[in-house]
């Protein structure tokens, strides 16, 4: 059985798409699947054993650029065109899925019905439309509607990402090392610049290294401001997917905000601390064994908003994320990581 997965973005739900496609390898022999991925999003796609080829789509680049991307998009129709698949599930339910998935040949469309899907027109293109509430974690949601499409019960077992992380992990410091991850697209999705210098300092006092990244101005100004006065911080350069991951695959724990990246170390059964506030974790928190997530305690959480109605100006950290005390933070990130990493 060919089957082609249409998941084309963000990174987290990229990352949420991956417990299914350990479920379908396991339960369906012989099982062979693309998967249709923004080009951004290629190099994580191919990170599971279970996809046999990732078929990049430009679908950024063709709203900046639509003619630069134009030879990209064809290449892609061109490789869609010269397969049959006996399935095409469409796992992210926007219109722009849904024309994506009508662009490959073959068997019949699987998707969220069109009241379950992101956005119920898409659903109007679908051969077969599953019931799949919003109720449940996103990657579960994924997991069942494979399991629907595909025609085997759903596991009952927990999520399994299914990464080899020893093979993805690069060793780029020579002491064992932290991730911290600040960088969001979302204001009030930050912690405080003082919550992120507390942990830093914490684990340099352990002789662990800490890694930061940064990805734009906005980025690189908090990151200056994390590193200043701590020797035991280490910025790594701007780079792509590809040159990060092995980074943060290697990393002996993680503390996060809700991002994709954070999404990705839970996934490589990193010990990860999660720090929420507007989201609900519940639908969209970490999955993975070892994770520990801190939740705002405001009445007003989960507001589901990029911008803080209580207190608009709030700067670095909005309130439902600034009472995440660093100490407790660092105490719940030792509590997981390996006692051989760094000394007491």
């Amino acid at each position: 059985m060919r089957v082609l997965l249409v998941k084309l973005s963000s990174l987290g739900d990229v990352v949420h798409s991956f417990p299914a496609l350990t479920d379908a390898a396991r339960a369906v022999p012989g099982i062979a699947i693309d998967w249709l991925v923004d080009e951004s999003f290629a190099p994580l796609a191919r990170l599971h054993p279970a996809v046999e080829t990732v078929i990049p789509l430009p679908i950024r680049r063709m709203k900046k650029k639509p003619f630069a991307a134009l030879a990209d998009f064809r290449a892609a129709r061109r490789l869609l065109a010269a397969r049959r698949y006996d399935v095409i599930i469409d796992a992210q339910g926007l219109m722009k899925s849904a024309f994506a998935a009508r662009l490959a040949k073959g068997g019949r469309r699987h998707g969220f019905s069109r009241a379950t899907a992101r956005e119920g027109m898409a659903a109007l293109t679908y051969h077969v439309g599953h019931d799949i509430p919003e109720v449940e974690h996103m990657a579960v949601r994924i997991r069942r509607l494979f399991a629907a499409a595909l025609g085997y019960p759903m596991p009952v077992t927990a999520p399994d990402a299914g990464l080899d992380r020893a093979a993805i992990a690069g060793d780029p410091f020579s002491r064992p090392y932290v991730v911290l991850i600040h960088g969001t697209t979302w204001p009030t999705k930050t912690w405080t610049v003082e919550g992120w210098r507390v942990v830093a300092a914490r684990a340099g006092e352990l002789g662990l290294e800490t890694v930061l990244f940064a990805h734009g101005p906005r980025e690189e100004a908090r990151v200056a401001s994390i590193a200043s006065g701590i020797d035991s911080v280490r910025v790594l350069p701007p780079g792509r997917l590809d040159a990060l991951v092995p980074a943060l695959a290697g990393a002996s724990g993680v503390v996060t905000v809700d991002t994709g990246l954070g999404h990705l170390a839970a996934a490589l059964d990193l010990p990860t601390i999660g720090l929420y506030g507007p989201t609900n974790p519940g639908l969209t928190g970490l999955v993975g064994a070892r994770t520990h997530e801190f939740v705002g305690r405001l009445p007003c959480v989960p507001c589901e908003r990029s911008r803080c109605a209580l207190k608009p100006d709030f700067g670095e950290g909005p309130p439902c994320l600034a009472d995440h005390a660093p100490a407790d933070v660092f105490a719940e990130l030792r509590k997981l990581i390996p006692s051989t990493a760094g000394s007491t």
